[in-house]
C-alpha cells in the first residue's frame, strides 16, 4: 500500500490517509460568520478523499482577523455555523479539523484580490495588536503593543474559541504560530523586542505559545489531538532559525499536549525574506529536522502537487502527513486522481462507487 493511503492515528482520531487539506482563507465570511461558500468548498475536498480537512484560520475575536471577511468563532451564530463545517466535513469521511489564529499585527487587511494592504479604521478596520510597536509592512498600522491583560485576554480567547470548536463537532484544533500572526509575532525577535516575561530570549518569546496551549488544552479533550503550525526559519537574518523551532518543538513534545507540528516558513516581514528559491518541496528539510530532532510527528507543505513527491516524503519517514493546498485549489479530487497514480484504492465515497473504473 502506498504510505500516502496508509491510515494514520494521532490520539483517538484515525484519518483513513495521510493527505491534509491546510488551512486556505476564503476571505468571504460576513462578520465573522461563513456562507454557503465555505460549506461547499470544505464538503467538496472531504468528499473529493481527503484524510483531514482543516477549515481557514478562525478568528479568536474581532480583532484577531486577517481581513473584515475572515472567519471567526467567539459567538453563538458562528458556533452554529462552525457545527455545519464539521458535519460536511466528516459526513464526506474526513476529519475535521480547525485552525485558531490571532492575526495579530498583520489583521486589519484588504482581501488579496483587492491588494494586499492594510485597511484603515477610516474604512471599516482597526487598529492591531501585537508583541510590540512594530509594524508588518510600510502600509500597515503600527500595532498597538499588548500588556499583561491584553496578553491573558488572547489566551482565554483562544480557549474559548477551542471550547466552541469541541462544541460544534471539531476532531482536531491546529494553533497557527506561523507566518507573522499573533503567537509567531511574539516567538519572533524581528517584531518581539519586548523587555518583560514575553520578550528577550527564546524561552520569554515562546512564553505566549505554551501558555495558549495550556489553555487549550484545559478544554481540548485528552482523546483528541492538538497540533501547531509553525514557521520553521523567518527567511531574515536575526529571526527564528531552525535550531528555534527543534528548541522549541522538543519543549511542546516534553508537553505531552500537543501531538504534531506542521512546519511551513516565513512570513514575518511584508519586505526583507531572503528565501533562495520556491520550489516543491522547499519547506520539506524542516518537518524532517523537526521530526527527526525534536522527536514528534510533523507536517510536510509548500508546492507539493505531485502524487509521487507526496509519497516520497512519506516513504522517506522526511514526516508524518502531507498537506496539498493549491493542488486542492485546483481539484478537489486529487486524492482519487493521486491513489490511481500510486495504485492505491481510491477513497471514494460510497454513494460515487460507480466512477470506480475511472476515478
Amino acid at each position: 500500500m502506498a504510505r500516502l493511503f496508509s491510515p494514520v492515528h494521532f490520539r483517538s482520531v484515525t484519518a483513513r490517509n495521510r493527505i491534509v487539506m491546510p488551512p486556505m482563507c476564503q476571505y468571504s465570511a460576513n462578520e465573522g460568520l461563513g456562507t454557503d461558500w465555505h460549506v461547499q468548498h470544505l464538503g467538496a475536498r472531504a468528499a473529493g478523499g481527503v484524510g483531514i480537512v482543516i477549515t481557514e484560520a478562525i478568528a479568536v475575536e474581532p480583532r484577531a482577523r486577517i481581513s473584515a471577511n475572515c472567519l471567526g468563532l467567539w459567538n453563538d451564530a458562528q458556533q452554529q455555523f462552525a457545527a455545519r463545517l464539521a458535519s460536511v466535513i466528516a459526513l464526506g469521511g474526513a476529519v475535521p479539523g480547525m485552525q485558531l489564529n490571532h492575526a495579530g499585527r498583520k489583521a486589519s487587511g484588504r482581501r488579496p484580490w483587492e491588494g494586499a494592504t492594510a485597511l484603515p479604521p477610516a474604512e471599516g478596520g482597526w487598529v492591531p495588536l501585537g508583541a510590540s510597536p512594530i509594524s508588518y509592512g510600510e502600509t500597515f498600522l503600527a500595532p498597538e503593543e499588548l500588556d499583561a491583560a491584553g496578553i491573558q485576554a488572547a489566551i482565554g480567547q483562544f480557549a474559548s474559541a477551542a471550547a466552541r470548536a469541541r462544541a460544534a463537532g471539531f476532531r482536531l484544533i491546529q494553533l497557527h504560530g506561523a507566518h507573522g500572526y499573533l503567537l509567531h509575532s511574539f516567538l519572533s525577535p524581528i517584531s518581539n523586542r519586548r523587555a518583560d516575561a514575553y520578550g528577550g530570549d527564546l524561552a520569554g518569546r515562546s512564553r505566549l505559545l505554551f501558555e495558549v496551549v495550556e489553555a487549550v488544552r484545559g478544554v481540548w479533550p485528552e482523546e483528541l489531538p492538538l497540533f501547531v503550525r509553525l514557521s520553521a526559519v523567518d527567511w531574515m537574518a536575526g529571526g527564528v532559525t531552525l535550531e528555534d523551532t527543534v528548541a522549541v518543538a522538543k519543549r511542546l513534545k516534553a508537553t505531552g499536549k500537543v501531538d504534531l507540528i506542521d512546519c511551513s516558513s516565513g512570513g514575518i516581514a511584508l519586505k526583507g525574506p531572503e528565501i533562495p528559491s520556491l520550489h516543491p518541496g522547499y519547506q520539506v528539510p524542516f518537518a524532517e529536522a523537526v521530526r527527526h530532532q525534536a522527536g514528534i510527528a510533523t507536517g510536510a507543505v509548500g508546492l507539493i502537487t505531485a502524487p509521487e513527491h507526496a509519497e516520497e516524503i512519506l516513504a522517506n519517514r522526511r514526516a508524518d502527513v502531507v498537506s496539498v493546498g493549491r493542488g486542492l485549489l485546483a481539484d478537489p479530487a486529487w486524492p482519487l486522481r493521486a491513489a490511481r497514480r500510486l495504485g492505491a484504492e481510491p477513497p471514494l465515497p460510497t454513494q460515487y462507487l460507480r466512477a470506480a473504473p475511472v476515478a
